[in-house]
């Protein structure tokens, strides 16, 4: 993503107490993030890490800036670049997601964030087999973040429910619609 030695790039000491500091009191993160955003306004990753924060504030149109100041700075910041695709589809905006995860789609075939792109896209199309076959992959894959796992998880529930009951009130996209006002999971 970005080059450690960059004078721009956060130092990981840094990031690591902005972290701590964010567990701690969430406010005072905030604090702490954005003054290092002044200090390293060219790291993608601490607009993403405020992405993450608002969107968990429910702040979303200023989580879907910051997640896309994140992704125009590091455009391979894979991590990034799903859960804007992610923040959109919850948004209501699902052609918006699919154009955040196009970059997504030339990675590697059993790159969880490439499988889960490319299941919640059959998600989007109401091709249920393929997205949950698909999902089911990115989770068994994806050793990095237990969150998403528990996110696609209750995707695929909600497609599995659909398909058992034709007269479901809800399709997994409006599912999602529904969550984002509970979300609780970072992104």
């Amino acid at each position: 993503m970005a080059d450690r030695t960059n004078p721009n790039f956060c130092p990981n000491k840094a990031m690591s107490a902005l972290v701590a500091a964010i567990g701690a009191d969430e406010t005072r993160g905030m604090q702490d993030l954005d003054a290092l955003l002044r200090d390293y306004p060219r790291d993608a990753r601490l607009h993403f890490l405020k992405g993450s924060l608002l969107a968990g504030r429910q702040d979303y149109a200023a989580a879907r800036a910051s997640m896309r100041h994140a992704v125009d700075l590091a455009p391979d910041y894979g991590i990034a670049r799903f859960q804007l695709g992610f923040l959109l589809l919850t948004s209501g905006e699902p052609v918006a997601a699919q154009e955040a995860w196009g970059p997504l789609h030339a990675l590697a075939a059993d790159n969880y964030l490439r499988l889960f792109a490319v299941g919640l896209g059959h998600m989007i199309r109401d091709e249920f087999a393929d997205a949950i076959r698909l999902l089911q992959d990115g989770i068994a894959h994806n050793r990095e973040n237990p969150a998403m796992n528990r996110d696609m998880t209750l995707l695929i529930d909600e497609m599995h429910k659909k398909q058992g009951d034709d007269v479901a009130p809800t399709s997994p996209a409006e599912f999602l619609l529904q969550q984002s006002a509970m979300k609780t999971t970072r992104h």
